[in-house]
């Protein structure tokens, strides 16, 4: 038999961790990496947060799982913690971004084939180079061959709009449009931030054609730019929102965010999930909110990136012939290549035991863990400029 026990569908690497402290990973052979990767902008808090580790393990001894058959204490508080942070009024828990990204896409549906809604309004528009999660749904979301490839046909109700360009979004409405779901910061795409009057263009679209806007902040979400949700930078509000990544710390959880309004036709019957809320989770999504959601640790976060930022800009000067521009929000930050990022994202790995995320527009992701500070900053750039030094395009 030649197929390995973990379906192949990952290039696995050559790294294999097995314990974490603070902002390093540590191989089972003992070597040590700086991760500013924090498993794809999950690891927030670290590796080794004494507030989430002690959540999860003091649930754990107590209730793991019951279903969704019967009251939840510890949903209604997380729920209740979301309401008081966000735009939303009612939350419903997945275990992953893909699924609260289905459930957004459901609810926006739900909305317009609710009683008094126009059933007609079933399409989506989508935007260029996103990245919404490898259900069907959200593959057919995204316009990107790549992710097609060996799973046509894809499902029907998307339509592909320009990112940042209003005009083109604006020409593909029709009376089947039921909302816009975008990322207000790209993440797989490159760490590209949406420009402000698109974002609230977007937002006005749907104010005066009664759609819905539902934000993907999956990786941009949970502190991660400086503000609790991304689209905070933006003045305005989305009617839905998915949200994942770090808001479990590393332990698996998603979320649906929506208004009242937006809500109106996820009643009883129409949504559901055997492990989503299940206690362990909420013990692990309050210990982050807890750690997160309050103006000091947000405000922190912003000046980390700042500095980051910062030095990143100076940095890429020594490298012209490698390095375009920075940029992101906060401490998620993209460093665009003049070269293809993935050797070079390699060239850290395996020689400089850096770790980042290649993204697309040839982007170097940098998502350090939202606790990292100035002596971890200090060693990436050793190790970046280590990293640069010795690196050669054409080898």
């Amino acid at each position: 038999m030649s197929i390995t026990p973990l379906m192949p569908v990952y290039p696995r690497c050559g790294v294999r961790p097995v314990k974490g402290e603070h902002c390093h990973l540590i191989d089972e052979d003992g070597t040590r990496y700086l991760d500013f990767a924090s498993g794809i902008a999950v690891n927030l808090l670290g590796h080794s947060h004494a507030g989430l580790i002690g959540a999860i393990q003091r649930q754990a001894e107590t209730l793991m799982h019951v279903s969704n058959l019967y009251g939840s204490p510890q949903g209604e508080e997380l729920a209740q913690m979301l309401v008081d942070k966000t735009f939303a009024d009612t939350v419903f828990f997945t275990n992953s971004g893909a699924e609260a990204v289905e459930a957004a896409i459901k609810t926006a549906r739900a909305y317009h084939q609710h009683d008094g809604g126009d059933a007609k309004r079933t399409e989506l528009i989508t935007f260029t180079n996103a990245f919404h999660g490898r259900t069907m749904a959200t593959i057919s979301a995204s316009n990107q061959e790549k992710m097609h490839k060996g799973f046509m046909p894809l499902l029907g109700g998307f339509q592909y709009a320009e990112f940042d360009n209003l005009d083109h979004a604006k020409s593909l409405m029709s009376e089947k449009t039921a909302g816009f779901l975008v990322e207000p910061i790209q993440g797989e795409g490159g760490i590209r931030p949406g420009s402000e009057e698109f974002i609230r263009g977007l937002r006005q679209l749907a104010d005066e054609n009664d759609l819905m806007l539902v934000f993907d902040e999956v990786q941009c979400g949970v502190a991660r730019t400086g503000k609790l949700y991304a689209y905070e930078h933006y003045g305005i509000e989305p009617d839905i929102m998915a949200t994942a990544k770090g808001i479990g710390g590393g332990f698996p959880l998603g979320a649906c965010l929506a208004t009242e309004k937006a809500a109106r036709g996820m009643g009883f019957g129409t949504h559901g999930s055997t492990y989503g809320g299940n206690p362990l989770a909420m013990a692990a999504g309050k210990a982050v909110m807890d750690a997160v959601a309050n103006d000091e640790f947000l405000t922190e976060v912003t000046e980390k990136g700042d500095r980051l930022r910062s030095r990143l800009e100076q940095f890429i000067g020594n490298y012209p012939e490698l390095f375009e521009l920075i940029r992101g929000k906060g401490l998620m930050l993209g460093i665009k290549m003049k070269v293809e990022s993935r050797p070079f994202f390699v060239h850290l790995r395996d020689n400089h035991q850096l770790l980042t995320v290649a993204a697309g527009d040839n982007t170097l992701r940098v998502l350090p863990p939202l606790v990292a500070d100035d002596a971890e900053f200090d060693e990436f750039f050793d190790k970046l400029s280590a990293g640069a030094a010795s690196y050669d395009p054409a080898s």
